[in-house]
């Protein structure tokens, strides 16, 4: 499956954007379906992740309250929308995809999106 992750850019903190990521070439709703993130200089990190059918969601700590991962199956694309941003959330933004159930390790995901950049400003 292809995935293309949209919506990033610069907001000031306490703002709120919205990521966007299509699949394409395979059954969207076959895939568990995250978001990570990675700050310049960190390692990648988990944020959400949402099962093949969107019923159930895991998120991070650091999120938790603040982000809120969704999906559409009919559209093939899932959906992070962060509010109340802070300058810590800063990083690129990659979705992932993963047949079978969802889990918060990077590693057991076979596929990624490109990443967008997210910037918070202070």
């Amino acid at each position: 499956v292809q995935l293309q992750a949209s919506g990033g850019g610069l907001v000031q903190a306490g703002g709120s954007l919205r990521l966007s990521c299509a699949a394409s070439g395979r059954t969207f709703s076959n895939y568990a379906m995250a978001w990570f993130r990675q700050a310049p200089g960190k390692e990648r990190e988990f944020v959400a992740v949402t099962t093949r059918s969107g019923a159930s969601t895991v998120y991070a700590d650091s999120v938790k309250g603040r982000f809120t991962i969704s999906r559409d199956n009919a559209k093939n694309t899932v959906y992070l929308q962060m509010n109340s941003l802070k300058p810590e959330d800063t990083a690129v933004y990659y979705c992932a995809a993963k047949t079978g159930l969802m889990t918060i390790r990077a590693k057991e995901y076979e596929y990624w999106g490109q990443g967008t950049q997210v910037t918070v400003s202070s």
